[in-house]
């Protein structure tokens, strides 16, 4: 809970500031009648309305389960990504529009080195917001929070893009270089968004997450108890900032309900402490069945069938699996 609050106060700071820095470039557009500023005011616009979408949808994961939702309202988050990535999408489309229009009909620039300063101030504002919120969204497992810093960062290199072509034309007063210009960064701002709707959709559909699950299946193998004798059904589901995972883990059979409680413990505590209070975790205990004793390494286990031969390194295919494993 705390770091869905968190989340959602490090957005609203986000949403003013993106309010001010558009009022900056509206003010450089008026100053100097460049269409090139023009596009990167309306690329903020969409900053400014997906900040506040994000806000939003930061309110609504930050809200307690409930009844109508037991796993919290984390996929919230999800689906403020998914329409971030579709208006960064829709920004670069008008990006290039605006650009062609330009070079069919070029407009005079005026007070061009002004402009260059007050559009250059604001890009590198946005950088800084930017890799606070991926920063901050990484911690607290926020995908909201990583996307509005992508297409923060993704301002201000569209901006850089924009002060080159103003550059250029203040020292070779050739106008269409700014169109030019703006046409190859409004194909890199297609890409970001296309990439922050993949994770979205990918999030909704609940994907696996390749680099996460690699990750804890390198921490529990670092870790390993003696009594774990295999883990496997491992999944992982993210909602917004929490995590919920749950797993089947194998101890041995004769440990009562409490000692096979106390390794469940060890392995909650262990996942908490890399991943914080954000993970929710389900283990099933599962009893040694005979076969298990070959890929068993507990020493003096009295009631060992079989001798220890192998011990099976756990991996992101064979964790996942729904068997349990043996030689």
């Amino acid at each position: 809970m705390q770091n869905a609050l968190h989340n959602l106060k490090i957005q609203k700071r986000i949403s003013v500031v993106s309010v001010l820095l558009l009022l900056v470039k509206v003010f450089a557009w008026y100053l100097t009648g460049s269409v090139a500023i023009l596009t990167d005011a309306f690329e903020s616009i969409v900053n400014v309305v997906a900040g506040l979408i994000g806000v939003y949808s930061l309110y609504i994961s930050a809200k307690p389960r409930d009844m109508d939702h037991p796993y919290g309202h984390g996929k919230a988050e999800f689906i403020s990504a998914a329409i971030e990535g579709s208006m960064i999408s829709i920004a670069g489309v008008f990006i290039i529009y605006e650009a062609i229009n330009n070079l069919v009909h070029p407009h005079e620039i005026k007070e061009l080195d002004y402009g260059i300063i007050l559009v250059a101030i604001t890009g590198l504002i946005n950088y800084i917001a930017g890799a606070v919120c991926i920063k901050t969204g990484r911690k607290n497992n926020s995908l909201a929070l990583i996307s509005s810093g992508k297409h923060l960062q993704t301002d201000t290199w569209s901006t850089v893009g924009i002060v080159a072509g103003l550059l250029l034309i203040l020292i070779t007063d050739l106008v269409w270089l700014d169109s030019a210009i703006a046409i190859l960064f409004a194909l890199f701002i297609l890409f970001t968004g296309y990439k922050i709707l993949r994770s979205s959709v990918a999030g909704i559909m609940d994907e696996a997450d390749d680099k996460l699950l690699k990750k804890m299946v390198q921490m529990l193998n670092d870790n390993r108890r003696e009594n774990w004798v295999d883990l496997h059904n491992l999944r992982i589901i993210k909602y917004g900032s929490r995590i919920h995972l749950d797993c089947h883990l194998t101890v041995p059979w004769y440990l009562n309900v409490h000692d096979a409680h106390k390794e469940i413990d060890a392995l909650s505590g262990l996942v908490k402490n890399e991943y914080g209070e954000s993970v929710e975790l389900f283990v099933h205990s599962d009893g040694c069945l005979d076969f298990s004793c070959k890929i068993c390494a507990k020493k003096d286990c009295d009631v060992r069938k079989h001798p220890f031969e192998k011990k099976i390194e756990w991996t992101m295919e064979n964790i996942s699996s729904n068997r349990k494993h043996h030689l």
